[in-house]
């Protein structure tokens, strides 16, 4: 049974990172799904995304899927 909690422990962890590294993330003007994607496979990663810069500028901003298929070839 200890090895239950710590499997729902380590997945409470997980989802709050995820979450708290979008927002983050987002506030920092970053990849926010991204991010939140890495923070949820490893959790530590929130400390990384909360300590970079705010990005300067325009939010970066990711292709639509016919651009992305159009420059594919």
């Amino acid at each position: 049974m200890e090895v239950v909690k710590w499997i729902v422990v380590w997945g409470i962890v997980a989802l709050v990172s995820a979450i708290l590294g979008g927002i983050i993330a987002s506030y920092k003007r970053r990849d926010h799904s991204a991010w939140a994607a890495w923070c949820f496979v490893f959790p530590p990663l929130l400390i990384v995304v909360a300590l970079l810069q705010t990005n300067q500028g325009p939010r970066p901003r990711r292709p639509s899927l016919d651009q992305d298929d159009a420059t594919a070839g």
